[in-house]
């Protein structure tokens, strides 16, 4: 595994970690890892701040989380735009949907494989409509947070799959504002219904 600027899509963060770890030879690891929590402004000034700091080696910034909202990655994309000498970024979350095309245009993106197998949908992403929405939600009305999120990362990944949606930033910000919607405590239900009836308005005709 390469210790170059990129974003890596993969369920197992700590793992991908410690095969970057792995990896170095002489450069210079530095981790900024948020667990069930979106990566935080706070995050991305620390981020900033070590991009900055001099260094003789190459700094391999490694910012890891389940999402980055939007105000996060533009914070970043300066610094990701124009990094100061011998610095690398590597970002790594488990879904494409929620980095923001202007990182995804300046930075490689790669899909890790995974032996794991993805849950099962049960939500037929090509042919949504009111009625399927409906359904669905009422499946998973007791569903708690951490389940919740799973499903948001598996809503916006076969949304990309079908293709059948504008995937632009205002659709990659309803990703985000999920995420950031049950970190703060926003009922599952709710945040699951917002999701899909907006996400049904990004349908392609």
């Amino acid at each position: 595994m390469r210790l170059i600027s990129q974003v890596l899509i993969t369920n197992d963060m700590d793992g991908t970690i410690e095969a970057l770890e792995s990896a170095v030879t002489t450069e210079r690891i530095v981790k900024i890892r948020e667990g069930e929590k979106a990566f935080s402004v706070e995050d991305a000034k620390l981020a900033i701040e070590k991009a900055y700091m001099a260094s003789e080696e190459t700094t391999v910034i490694i910012l890891a989380a389940k999402v980055f909202t939007p105000l996060v990655q533009n914070k970043l994309l300066k610094v990701i735009e124009e990094p100061p000498p011998k610095k690398e970024f590597i970002f790594i979350t488990p879904s494409k949907a929620t980095i923001l095309g202007t990182i995804r245009s300046r930075l490689p993106v790669t899909v890790l494989k995974e032996e794991k197998q993805e849950t099962l949908l049960g939500l037929d992403m090509q042919h949504l409509n009111l009625a399927a929405v409906y359904e669905f939600i009422q499946l998973h009305k007791r569903t708690d947070a951490k389940g919740m999120k799973l499903l948001v990362e598996n809503i916006a990944k076969e949304a990309i799959r079908s293709q059948h949606y504008d995937l632009d930033e205002k659709t990659l910000i309803l990703f985000s504002n999920a995420f950031v919607a049950l970190d703060v405590g926003s009922p599952s239900q709710f945040v699951l219904t917002t999701l899909l009836l907006k996400l049904l308005a990004r349908k392609k005709r």
